[in-house]
């Protein structure tokens, strides 16, 4: 029997997790048709129902394939699909060109604002979409958490870039070059961090449901909001580091072959591909490091809530930290 409602992969440890995340994220994902995911519910709710049963080792494997489009299209608190640019399949396509223009060398005040602009303005929206949903944001707070999200990330970025700048008589050519390469993984990190406290704050103010083993409802914890919230921060930055830092290290020692030298327009593809390539291994790695549902000790928990659960014989909540 196929417990449907766990991922196909051990969620207890890393690599269970990076299997899991690695089909989560894949692009492939955004092909599927609307009539695909319809066929995708029906089958796992045959199943369910006991209506499909697993005959041979092809139909195990069908169930477990539309078990993997569900989950990389349905977001498990509201059992809806994911706007479709933003579901976490989407992530590479998405932020390629975007990287590519934050790693231009020597860029305007404008183009800076305009890329963090752009990324964060991205980063909002998958953080919107891919939220823990139990404690929602009205449009007037996420304008206003948009809002201050962008402002910090371009302030951040352009007064990096400045203060680089300012110092670049005290660093050499090669030193100054490597720095240079870290300020949009800096400004990426430091305000994609703030991307995701912003867009989830509620979170942190009124709690997200927790749950039993069982899958009972317990109530609502800041605690756990807390934990959700830093989790996927974490993850970002660790999103951030290879794709942002990396491709600039590649690109450095590529363009000194004559060959990309003659070639300008290989450089731009050469770049792109190792943009895509940082992408797509950094995703499923960073978003691996913690289960997607998570836990903590109910002794971990604010105190009122925490006495409550330990009279009902609870030890452990568990709740959807996002991604």
């Amino acid at each position: 029997m196929i417990d449907l409602s766990k991922p196909r992969y051990d969620q207890s440890t890393y690599w269970g997790r990076l299997k899991h995340f690695s089909e989560i994220t894949d692009p492939r994902n955004l092909l599927n048709t609307n009539a695909q995911i319809e066929n995708a519910k029906s089958l796992v709710q045959d199943y369910k129902a006991g209506k499909f049963e697993i005959q041979s080792k092809a139909d195990e494997e069908k169930l477990w394939k539309a078990k993997r489009l569900l989950d990389s299209t349905i977001h498990p608190d509201t059992g809806e699909k994911i706007f479709l640019p933003f579901r976490m399949a989407g992530f590479v396509p998405t932020n390629v060109l975007i990287v590519a223009g934050m790693l231009m060398p020597n860029p305007s005040t404008a183009s800076i604002i305009f890329w963090q602009w752009t990324n964060q303005s991205i980063n909002v929206a998958f953080n919107y979409f891919n939220a823990n949903k139990t404690t929602e944001m009205n449009m007037t707070e996420t304008a206003t958490a948009y809002s201050m999200a962008v402002a910090s990330s371009c302030t951040i970025a352009v007064g990096l870039s400045a203060l680089l700048k300012r110092s670049q008589s005290r660093f050499t050519p090669s030193t100054f070059s490597m720095l240079s390469k870290a300020v949009p993984f800096a400004a990426v990190a430091a305000a994609g961090t703030a991307n995701v406290v912003l867009m989830r704050r509620k979170e942190l103010v009124d709690g997200i449901d927790v749950y039993n083993r069982k899958g009972e409802l317990l109530g609502k914890s800041t605690a756990a909001g807390s934990a959700a919230v830093s989790q996927v921060a974490v993850s970002r930055v660790a999103t951030a580091f290879p794709a942002v830092f990396l491709p600039g290290i590649v690109m450095s020692q590529l363009e000194k072959m004559t060959w990309i030298k003659r070639n300008p327009s290989a450089g731009i593809a050469l770049n792109l591909l190792t943009i895509t390539a940082s992408l797509m291994a950094a995703l499923p790695c960073a978003v691996a490091i913690f289960p997607q549902e998570a836990t903590l000790k109910v002794s971990s928990l604010e105190p009122k809530l925490a006495k409550q659960l330990k009279e009902k014989g609870e030890d452990v909540v568990y709740f959807n930290r996002g991604l």
